[in-house]
């Protein structure tokens, strides 16, 4: 039986094609790991499925037999033309040319699932690795009509998005993702399940999103300019920080912190994302 490495060689060479590094193409070569990715996001005929950089198919093949629609955003048109050949036949499957970063996901999903009668939607997709912070950023801010996100990124990126606020991994992003969702990691996947074989290992992450943010902020817009502008300093305190990009002045943060029982010594990546909240709620 053809092995996918096999196969994902025999498309590329009938296409006269090679991964495209720009476009941070490495192409995942082992089928269990797309079964378990497909199997973890608990697809089924009642979802709409997104997927980001389909690539040449092969998570989108697994996808397409498990849910009611899968939606494919893909921006290469080398790939969106052995996408078409390969599924133009099936009908749950439907390919939008495009950089997903321009794409109105809102009305997408809400017209797709009234369209074809579908629940729930999810993003699956083994996303690129040179923009997977803008994605991901993107699919939370906008909050979309979804309840979980299952990606794989770089393993050094999952450590930051699946951290618990005030661990070792801990940047800013985290209190976003910690914000708007559960995030876990469930499969680590060793760089030697790609080919070409990149120069580092990946994680697969998902994102249960929450129905509620996970703490209550008056100000969301500073919330997460307090929590961008304590970071930007990182091995500076907090109180330097943020005097420092001229976001508060110094005496309100100490005063805030006081009032928080917090060392004024304290650095960003110590805080929760409860006492960012109560902070926000004393310097406003």
């Amino acid at each position: 039986m053809e092995t996918l490495e096999e196969k994902t060689k025999q498309i590329l060479k009938a296409n006269h094609l090679y991964a495209n590094k720009k476009l941070g193409q490495n192409f995942l070569i082992n089928e269990e790991i797309i079964e378990d990715i497909v199997s973890k996001s608990e697809v089924s005929k009642d979802d709409l499925i997104i997927e980001i950089g389909p690539g040449l198919g092969s998570l989108t093949e697994a996808l397409l037999k498990k849910a009611g629609r899968v939606v494919c955003v893909e921006l290469d048109q080398n790939m969106i033309e052995i996408l078409n050949k390969r599924f133009n036949n099936t009908s749950n499957f439907e390919i939008i040319h495009n950089d997903i970063l321009k794409v109105d996901l809102n009305s997408l999903i809400s017209e797709r699932k009234k369209q074809y009668g579908l629940v729930k939607a999810k993003v699956v997709a083994n996303l690129p690795y040179y923009i997977t912070t803008p994605i991901i950023m993107k699919l939370l801010e906008e909050k979309l009509d979804i309840t979980s996100i299952t990606v794989m990124v770089q393993k050094e990126v999952a450590q930051r998005l699946t951290a618990v606020p005030g661990d070792e991994f801990t940047g800013a992003i985290t209190y976003t993702i910690n914000y708007y969702s559960v995030p876990s990691t469930i499969i680590d996947v060793p760089k030697e399940n790609f080919m070409p074989v990149p120069e580092v290992d990946s994680s697969v992450i998902q994102l249960k999103i929450l129905k509620e943010p996970s703490v209550s902020v008056e100000d969301e817009n500073l919330f997460f300019e307090i929590i961008k502008c304590a970071f930007m300093q990182k091995r500076k305190t907090i109180i330097n920080s943020l005097t420092n990009s001229k976001l508060v002045e110094k005496e309100k943060i100490k005063l805030a912190l006081e009032k928080m029982g917090l060392d004024d010594k304290i650095r960003a990546e110590k805080l929760t994302i409860e006492q960012f909240a109560r902070l926000t709620s004393l310097i406003k």
